[in-house]
Formats: structure tokens, sequence, C-alpha cells
């Protein structure tokens, strides 16, 4: 039936097996302190560390622990204040003001001031940088004039430093989510002087970019297997770094990180097959986490397959499939059934209900949506 799999944004649960509880802080803000080194790993070859390119989930998981932004994010996943001190907002939704701590530097001394934001929000939305995360500055005044391409005044974005610890931006309409977005990689600041030094080369090694937030990333030459996060001591807030560090090694086989996990090699593995889950259940670190992410099945729409240019029979196919099969079958029931594009337990309404009971209702029929377990979004330690 042509069909391709494709990943969009939702919540799901994982399974994993954890060392104690010292791991805490990959899902959320732990409590406990040690002096150890975190061992985990990825499952596919880092790409960048480029702020305004990175794509990938692996990317940001790093640039989620080595970098910040104006705000960041508590262990219930709402806005806190980040490299920005605090931060108020217009009567009219329009106008954001974010005030910087002081004395903030990057990880090579330099200091880091409200030109860093604007250098790098602008960089983003530029064309010519080709940022495929240009698209999330919309609602920005001229964001999407900017990336367009319709509007050449790179200059005019809805961003300015008001003077060196002051930030304003000025939005197009009222968004009610701004806040949690600026805590997302594609809107932490840059170092203009350091990405004019090293041109193309950034982000392409660990030793090609700066950081801003509570590690920094070492020992990544581009295309080795093995790299680590190192505390930063020029953070604003050291001690809140927890360990003495991250070791990261890339792993493809997920079978080969449940047997490192065993020996001792890894804190951490991701269960990430039924043979896998099936085998480990019963292990006493055995444990769930919901997280960010849905898979889903679209049918092929480029036109080779005439019957499903036919909604109704798209309609008949999504109503025929068994979803809670797909689910035991696939998955070995870790996650939900899904009833729309947004599944339960992402976020709540004003009045405390899952948002996913009002989403439902704008659902595409022409999908199979089902819930696949896979790796964390960025999270600090």
């Amino acid at each position: 039936m042509g069909k391709q799999k494709n990943i969009i944004i939702g919540a799901v649960v994982i399974v994993a097996i954890v060392a104690g509880t010292r791991f805490t802080g990959l899902w959320g803000s732990g409590n406990n302190t040690t002096n150890k080194t975190i061992n985990t790993y990825i499952s596919a070859d880092l790409t960048t560390q480029d702020l305004s390119k990175m794509t990938d989930t692996y990317a940001f998981e790093i640039a989620g622990n080595t970098q910040e932004g104006l705000l960041s994010k508590n262990a219930e996943g709402k806005p806190i204040a980040g490299l920005a001190k605090d931060w108020s907002t217009s009567k009219d939704g329009l106008t954001w003001t974010f005030h910087l701590r002081k004395n903030l530097k990057w990880s090579n001394g330099a200091k880091l001031t409200a030109k860093d934001f604007v250098y790098a929000w602008q960089r983003t939305v530029n064309p010519k940088t080709a940022s495929q995360y240009g698209y999330i500055y919309s609602g920005i005044k001229n964001a999407d004039a900017i990336v367009s391409g319709k509007n050449k005044a790179i200059q005019s974005l809805g961003i300015v430093a008001k003077n060196a610890s002051t930030v304003v931006v000025t939005l197009q309409s009222p968004q009610p989510q701004f806040a949690n977005l600026m805590s997302f990689p594609s809107f932490y600041p840059q170092n203009e002087a350091f990405n004019n030094k090293v041109g193309k080369k950034l982000g392409t090694k660990s030793s090609q970019q700066i950081y801003s937030g509570p590690y920094k990333f070492v020992g990544w030459n581009g295309t080795n297997n093995s790299f680590r996060l190192e505390p930063n001591k020029n953070y604003y807030n050291p001690k809140s770094v927890k360990n003495a560090g991250v070791k990261y090694s890339v792993l493809k086989n997920p079978e080969t990180a449940v047997e490192q996990y065993k020996r001792g090699s890894l804190d951490l593995a991701i269960l990430s097959t039924t043979e896998l889950q099936s085998a480990n259940s019963k292990n006493k670190d055995y444990t769930s986490v919901p997280l960010a992410a849905t898979s889903y099945f679209s049918y092929n729409q480029t036109g080779k397959v005439k019957g499903l240019q036919n909604k109704k029979i798209r309609e008949a196919l999504n109503l025929a499939t068994n979803r809670s099969e797909i689910l035991s079958s696939i998955y070995n029931n870790v996650g939900k059934v899904p009833t729309g594009v947004t599944p339960a337990g992402l976020s709540k309404t004003e009045n405390g209900k899952d948002f996913s009971t009002f989403a439902k209702q704008g659902y595409n029929l022409s999908l199979i949506h089902i819930s696949e377990p896979t790796r964390p979004e960025p999270s600090a330690y």
C-alpha cells in the first residue's frame, strides 16, 4: 500500500532499564547528587551542534544540556528563568521584555549579552542560513516575510537589544505558547565573533562551538562514536551541576546497549523492541517514562495507488484498522491507543481537561495512528 512512516509531536511512553535512581535527570529534574560520571548513549551518529541547522533529537539532546535560552523549564515543563532572570509581557501581549542575569559568560570566557540573542535569531531566520527551523519564528514581527525571502531586511525581525542585558521581542499577534518556545534550542543565543571565526566549520566538532549552558561538549571530532559533557565552570550557576559529567557512546544496535547496561558500562538502556521489552520486563530496574513523540503511518498520496485517492476508501481502511492489536503486537502495549493526532497526556487545558479530548475533533481520518517508543527530547541532567 506504499505506506511511509513519519514522526510528529505527541505523547507516548518509552520503557527502559535504569540503574537505580541517579539517572533521574535524563527524564526531568532529579534531586540526587553524585560525583560520578553518567554513562549513556545515542543510537545514531551525531550530526551537528550548529544551533541554527540542527534538526534531530540527538543534536537537540546535546544542545539542551550544553546551551541555554532566555527561559528554561522546571520538572513539570513550566517556563522558568534561564539566562534571563525575569521577564514581562505588555498588556496587549505583543511585547516581551527579558532581563538577563549579571555577568553571563560563554564557555570560552567571552561575555554573553543581549546582542547574542539578536544575532542568533537573525541568523536562523535568514534564508541564506537555510535553517529548517526558521518556520518556528512565525508570529514574531516580520519573521514570516524574512524566512520567505520577501523581506530582505533581516534587522527588521522583532527582536532588539535595548542594552547589554535587556532583550525586547515584538510579536505580530499574542502567542500564549511563546514562553515555552524560549527554552527551545532554535532560540538559544549565538556568539557572532566566534561564528565568524570558525565559519563553515561551526558545530562540525565539539571544539567548533562554545556553550552557554551547565555543560560544555568535548571529544567529538565530527565522526567518532565516543564523546562527553563536562561541567561548564563559566555557567552562571555551576553548583546546579550534580555530577562529574556525562559520557556518550553511539550504539546503533539496541541489543548491544542492553548488554552493556547489564555489564555495568551504561546507566540506562532503551528497550526499543518488543523482544527486549518482553525479555526485561521483570527486571527490577525496568521503568516506563512519558515521552513527547508519536509515530504514524500515512497512505501513499503520490497518485500511484489510485484507490487511495478516494477519501471514502481511506476512511474505510482507517475504520478497519485495529489499533489495539498493532499496539500489542508491534509495541508490546507500550503507550496508548490514540484518538487523534495529539495523544492523551501531552498537555491540559486551563480547566484541567486533557487537551487530546479537544484535539481529536480535527483528526484526519486518512491516517493510521499508533504510538511508538523512541528516544527522549532534550532535558538537563
